[in-house]
C-alpha cells in the first residue's frame, strides 16, 4: 500500500535525509588509500547516534542469511550493493559506493554516493558521471500525473545509450516511517507505464549501473551483490518528495561535493 505524506511528514523526512547527507560528508573527509570500510562504518554509526538517530541498516533482516551487521553498506569496485564493511584497506584507483540510512523522529532517510579513492581512471569516472546524471534525469520525471515507468525509462535510456548495463534485480522504493515502502521504483521501464505519481509520494531513486553486463551474483556472505563479469558498478541515490505539483529532493550531495569536488 502506498502511503502519501503530509507536508509536516515531508519535513521530518527531510531531517532524516539531511542527516544521511551529513554522515556521507563526514565519511568523504576520510576516504583515501589505506582506510578500511570498517573504520568508515564506525565513524558513521557514532555520527548518526550522536545526532539522536538510529542507523536503519544495522540489524536489517536478510531472507538469505543473517541480519546486516553494520551501519552503512560499502560496495567496492565490482560490488553493486549491500557490501559489508571489512578490514581490507581501500586502494588507489578503487571506487566505493556508500549507502546510508537513518531513522530520526520516526522517519527514515536513505541516500548513496559513489566515491573515488585517490586517482581513478577516466573510464570509471565516466561511469560515475553517467550514473549520477541518470539519477537526476529520473528525478526530473517526478511530477504529479506522470508514471513510475517514466522514471525508469529516463534512467535506462541515458545509461544504455552510453553503453552501460542497468541492474534490474534491485530497485528504488518508497520511503517514510519505514526504510522500504511501496512502491518499487525500477531503473528501467516504458514511458506511460506503472503507477501514477501523486502529490505526497516520497520515493528513493537509486540507479545501480555497471560498466559491463548487468548480470549479478550473491557473495558468500549472503549480502554483497557483485557483477558476474567482475566489472565495476556505480550507485547514486536521492530520496525525494512530490508535493505542491513538483519534486523536492530531500537528501543532498552539496556538502559531499564541497569535499570531493565534481566527478
Amino acid at each position: 500500500m502506498i502511503y502519501l505524506k503530509t507536508d509536516d511528514e515531508i519535513e521530518l523526512l527531510r531531517g532524516a535525509n539531511l542527516l544521511v547527507s551529513q554522515t556521507l560528508a563526514e565519511l568523504a573527509k576520510l576516504i583515501q588509500p589505506g582506510v578500511t570500510t570498517k573504520q568508515l562504518d564506525a565513524v558513521a554509526e557514532e555520527f548518526i547516534r550522536d545526532h539522536g538517530a538510529i542507523p536503519t541498516f544495522k540489524g536489517y533482516p536478510n531472507p538469505f542469511g543473517g541480519d546486516f551487521p553494520a551501519s552503512i553498506c560499502t560496495s567496492v569496485n565490482e560490488v553493486v550493493v549491500h557490501g559489508i564493511p571489512d578490514d581490507k584497506p581501500l586502494n588507489e584507483g578503487d571506487i566505493v559506493s556508500i549507502d546510508c540510512g537513518t531513522q530520526l523522529n520516526g522517519f527514515c532517510g536513505d541516500s548513496c554516493y559513489t566515491f573515488c579513492v585517490g586517482e581513478v581512471s577516466e573510464a570509471v569516472k565516466q561511469l560515475l558521471r553517467t550514473t549520477k546524471e541518470s539519477l537526476y534525469k529520473g528525478i526530473n520525471e517526478c511530477y504529479p500525473g506522470r508514471r513510475l515507468g517514466d522514471i525508469g525509462n529516463a534512467v535506462q535510456s541515458h545509461c544504455e545509450a552510453a553503453g552501460y548495463g542497468v541492474v534490474r534485480e534491485f530497485v528504488g522504493h518508497g520511503v517514510g516511517k519505514e526504510m522500504h515502502e511501496d512502491p518499487q521504483v525500477p531503473n528501467y521501464g516504458k514511458r506511460g507505464n506503472g503507477r501514477t505519481l501523486k502529490n505526497g509520494l516520497c520515493i528513493a531513486i537509486e540507479p545501480m549501473i555497471v560498466m559491463g553486463s548487468p548480470e549479478i551474483a550473491l557473495k558468500p556472505d549472503r549480502w554483497g551483490i557483485v557483477t558476474r563479469d567482475g566489472q565495476v558498478a556505480a550507485h547514486f541515490e536521492h530520496s525525494i518528495a512530490i508535493h505542491h505539483g513538483k519534486y523536492d529532493i530531500l537528501s543532498s550531495f552539496e556538502e559531499i561535493e564541497k569535499i570531493v569536488g565534481q566527478i
